[in-house]
């Protein structure tokens, strides 16, 4: 079981190459595709997946209704047994109204190729005009093979937190890491497994846009971002350091 789509840095994986490994030892592939889900293209023949979880918030569907698409012949032990609900693989009544509104949602996204390709662009313009004005600032997670909603940066010598709360006073919504490590002040798992220093990995920032992400917002966290950043790091004594060590 893999990931599709990585939640904090919008890396997508090579899912059909990893799907090809696991068919020709014949062995189950499951991918958790929630990211992925309405932003990037998934054929669950094409890319050799045997089973795909989904979850309908992620794409402006109702919260706690999710779907598990399993290959034909693939047999799966009852999860909560009793009933007959769900083929008799969850037992318990099916919540309808939430069943509804996802298939809708899902329905709605059947066209999505445009709207990605309008936030790709936002995003593109995004990360090139922060790392343009911000000095020792980097993307985080594959340049290309990426979510088109999510710009993931990291700014040497700062907190994340302390960034967060300037953002928020700004009115700009972000967040240092992922929606499930939110209560933790650690820096973030994954960061810190592609190879970011401890510090570094604590001054992330994670934007992610919607389809109503307008070029206006988007300019103007290229214009703050810069501002919060340097009255961070006037206060970072390892800015200090850094700064006396280059001098």
């Amino acid at each position: 079981t893999i990931m599709f789509a990585n939640n904090e840095i919008g890396t997508i994986q090579p899912v059909k190459e990893i799907g090809k490994i696991a068919r020709e030892n014949n062995v189950l592939f499951h991918t958790d595709a929630v990211q992925a889900l309405g932003a990037a293209d998934i054929d669950v023949e094409e890319l050799n997946i045997d089973l795909l979880s989904m979850s309908a918030h992620k794409i402006y569907g109702p919260k706690g209704i999710g779907a598990l698409y399993v290959r034909k012949g693939v047999k799966l032990k009852a999860f909560i047994h009793g009933g007959a609900q769900e083929r008799r693989r969850r037992a318990g009544t099916e919540n309808i109204p939430a069943v509804v509104g996802f298939g809708k949602a899902a329905e709605m996204i059947k066209n999505s190729k445009e709207k990605n390709q309008k936030i790709s662009r936002l995003r593109d313009k995004l990360i090139e005009g922060i790392l343009e004005s911000i000095p020792y600032s980097h993307l985080n997670g594959h340049p290309v093979d990426r979510l088109p909603n999510n710009a993931n940066i990291s700014f040497n010598f700062i907190e994340g937190e302390s960034l967060l709360i300037m953002l928020d006073m700004n009115g700009i919504c972000a967040s240092s890491g992922s929606a499930c490590t939110s209560g933790s002040l650690d820096p973030s798992h994954v960061l810190m497994a592609i190879g970011l220093e401890h510090e570094t990995a604590h001054g992330s920032l994670r934007l992610t846009l919607g389809e109503d992400t307008t070029e206006e917002e988007i300019q103007k966290i290229i214009e703050t971002l810069p501002k919060l950043v340097g009255r961070l790091r006037e206060m970072s004594p390892l800015y200090e350091d850094f700064l006396k060590a280059n001098n």
